[in-house]
């Protein structure tokens, strides 16, 4: 073969190529051939990289050995600025680095990130190698930082370094140091989920409420990651769970923004500020329902949060949900008690936004709820409590006991209501002109009032159950208010059809 370029991708012969090969796998048999016929023992690769920095990143003494009789240019750098120490340290080759050291290889050499052989080894978790550079070598700084303001410590912490970070610590290094983003190695460990990392820098006196450049403390971080031991630790050390970042985040709003109910129940045992704002003025609430987590939503409602706060668009999280048209996350809050006429900064209530977005059931839901407080607030202290016990809930009916009544009121809706009728019918039995005009938003064609007859008859159903009305009664009086007389008796005669549940009339 020739000894011509490898590829033009490449810029070595296919000598060197060979020469390279060898030093990687320590055979310096081949090493000795090649060089005997010539080969260029320093050249270099694309990457600047030569058969040195080969043998010493992959631990081959020998290989090694043999190259140091021939190149004694022991600190020439890739174009990342390993050199051949840097690799030893990096790849914890004891043995390699005190070769290189014995050949007076440059101590205090670093890579284009600034990192060190002692970074090196501390972030790669080479304890060997750490000892030998701190113990038999002279002038080694131990708190010297990196490109980014990093030490030792904090490359250990934040890659989970347990035995390095306890090595580093008893060789009384600085803990509270901090990075060119402020953060100390506490932050980084935290922020990594290493909790035996953590405790040990908890336990060395670290402040644990430290902020970094963006007023995050080790908590912000833990609770952002979703690490629920460091988020204990950090609880049952004392931090202060209710500080607050640059952006007003407290450690809630992260884990309600990603889901994290186990953290959440956590933080709120300790008594974290559960309505706290941030800086658009959103809750831990209005997080959890934007990003759908019907869990958090949950914790949230039952620790009592206020429903009603609005954001900087004026938005309350029951806005959120109608918008998006999440039945389940507006199904939990309608049922704690929201207030439905708040308005967002275009003056819509949530209402007018489910409407907006052809949300039809989650109007329903929405209308059915409106209709329910203010029946909750005529009766109360009188004869409140008809409803209590019951399953409250304001979706779609699916109960058998209510089906033969359903059918009725689809075939009343769909066969026998006149075009406008089923609104005379709605504001007969108290439904608003904004729950008309949202049902009315849905258009299905020219006979979309048939739809819109039946969603209301549905709603009006609804209300009539939970008040422990009869409905056949009450509908019976409304055809006749609105002069369908012959209707209302055909309609009663209809649903009283239905044998199979006697209490039917009575019960509802």
């Amino acid at each position: 073969m020739e000894d011509d370029l490898v590829s033009e991708d490449d810029i070595l012969l296919w000598s060197e190529k060979d020469f390279h090969d060898a030093a990687k796998r320590n055979d310096t048999g081949k090493m000795l051939e090649l060089i005997n016929r010539g080969v260029h023992v320093r050249a270099k690769n694309k990457l600047d990289r030569k058969a040195l920095h080969w043998a010493a990143g992959a631990g081959h003494e020998q290989a090694l050995r043999l190259l140091l009789d021939y190149d004694r240019e022991v600190d020439e750098r890739d174009i990342f600025g390993m050199n051949a120490l840097l690799l030893a340290s990096w790849f914890g080759h004891l043995k390699i680095l005190q070769i290189l050291v014995s050949c007076g290889a440059k101590l205090n050499c670093e890579n284009k990130d600034g990192l060190s052989m002692l970074h090196c080894a501390a972030q790669r978790g080479h304890i060997s190698v750490l000892e030998f550079i701190m113990e038999d070598l002279e002038d080694m700084c131990l708190d010297r930082v990196d490109e980014s303001g990093k030490t030792a410590l904090h490359l250990a912490a934040e890659h989970g370094q347990l035995e390095v970070v306890d090595f580093l610590i008893g060789m009384a290094c600085t803990h509270g140091l901090k990075d060119k983003e402020e953060n100390t190695a506490m932050h980084l460990a935290a922020k990594g989920g290493h909790t035996e990392v953590l405790q040990k820098i908890v336990e060395a006196g670290v402040d644990v409420d430290e902020k970094n450049v963006d007023g995050l403390t080790a908590l912000h971080l833990a609770a952002d990651g979703g690490h629920y031991e460091c988020v204990k630790l950090l609880v049952e050390s004392g931090c202060n769970v209710n500080a607050q970042t640059n952006r007003n985040m407290n450690a809630l709003h992260y884990v309600a923004q990603h889901g994290f109910d186990k953290d959440a129940n956590l933080l709120l045992d300790a008594g974290i500020h559960i309505d706290a704002v941030d800086h658009q003025h959103l809750t831990p609430l209005h997080l959890a329902v934007f990003n759908n987590h019907a869990e958090i939503v949950r914790l949230l409602i039952d620790a009592e949060c206020d429903l009603d706060v609005p954001d900087l668009r004026q938005q309350t999280a029951l806005h959120i949900a109608a918008e998006h048209g999440w039945q389940d996350l507006a199904e939990m809050m309608l049922i704690s008690g929201v207030n439905l006429n708040l308005t967002d900064k275009q003056k819509k209530t949530c209402l007018e936004v489910a409407a907006r977005g052809n949300h039809v059931i989650l109007v329903d839901m929405i209308i059915k709820a409106d209709r329910f407080y203010k029946w909750e607030k005529d009766h109360m202290g009188s004869e409140q409590g008809s409803w209590v016990g019951r399953h409250l809930s304001f979706k779609q009916d699916h109960q058998p006991e209510t089906q033969h009544l359903r059918s009725v009121l689809w075939s009343l809706a769909t066969k026998h209501l006149c075009r406008g009728e089923w609104k005379i019918l709605a504001q007969y039995w108290g439904f608003s002109d904004a729950h008309i005009r949202a049902v009315e938003q849905q258009w299905t064609g020219m006979k979309s009032f048939k739809e819109h007859g039946h969603r209301m008859l549905l709603i009006w159903l609804h209300g009539v159950v939970m008040a422990g009305e009869n409905p056949i009664k009450r509908l019976y009086e409304g055809l006749v208010e609105i002069s369908r007389t012959d209707l209302a008796e055909c309609i009663r005669q209809k649903a009283n059809a239905e044998t199979s549940s006697p209490k039917m009339c009575s019960a509802m």
